[in-house]
């Protein structure tokens, strides 16, 4: 049975990416390789607060800005 979720393009960092429809943010990080507890969420816009990652679902036109924090001294 193929695949029935359609794609949509966000935007991350400020370059497009193809995702499928209400992909689930956590998902979408593990697909990028990011460790959720090295990164900060800029959605649309906000700041999207860590309690909200698991019910975020990807939908057309996003805008994610990722950061990843960095130790160092």
């Amino acid at each position: 049975m193929p695949d029935s979720d359609p794609i949509i393009r966000i935007q991350v960092n400020g370059n497009f990416q193809e995702a499928k429809l209400h992909l689930p943010l956590l998902t979408f990080l593990a697909d990028q390789n990011l460790n959720p507890r090295l990164i900060a969420i800029e959605y649309n816009g906000e700041i999207l607060h860590r309690q909200f990652w698991p019910q975020t679902r990807l939908a057309e036109g996003d805008r994610l800005e990722i950061v990843t924090i960095v130790g160092g001294g």
